[in-house]
């Protein structure tokens, strides 16, 4: 699996009427995962985004913390089939799920940051 550092901080930055949750992507691992039996449709990604929250910020635990995706991208669509947030120090997996648009930003920096052909042969 390489690891990226993203140059530029990815900002996620909802606001939910009074409320503005933000977490930003400080570095991302992504790998395609293999189907060997054929059986899923689509080709499957697993992303792990390793981000920052503010303190204020109810995800806030004073632990490195990171979201586990599961990218679908389709013939003709994308989508989302898993997420968790999880503590990276202990693999502890935190009950917090994405709100829509939070997903919906997530997904479009999966779709901006897929593996290429390239970086897949490059760890074999």
């Amino acid at each position: 699996m390489q690891r990226k550092t993203i140059i530029d901080d990815a900002s996620i930055l909802l606001i939910y009427g009074k409320d503005v949750h933000m977490f930003t992507i400080k570095e991302y691992t992504a790998e395609q995962l293999q189907d060997p039996f054929g059986l899923l449709l689509g080709e499957r990604y697993e992303f792990h985004l390793y981000i920052e929250v503010e303190e204020e910020d109810e995800l806030y635990t004073g632990s490195d913390l990171a979201l586990r995706v599961v990218y679908i991208k389709g013939e003709d669509n994308t989508s989302i089939a898993q997420t968790h947030f999880y503590e990276v120090s202990t693999n502890k997996v935190l009950d917090f799920d994405l709100e829509e648009e939070e997903a919906a930003a997530v997904k479009e920096f999966c779709g901006k940051h897929l593996p290429s052909e390239e970086d897949t042969n490059n760890e074999e």
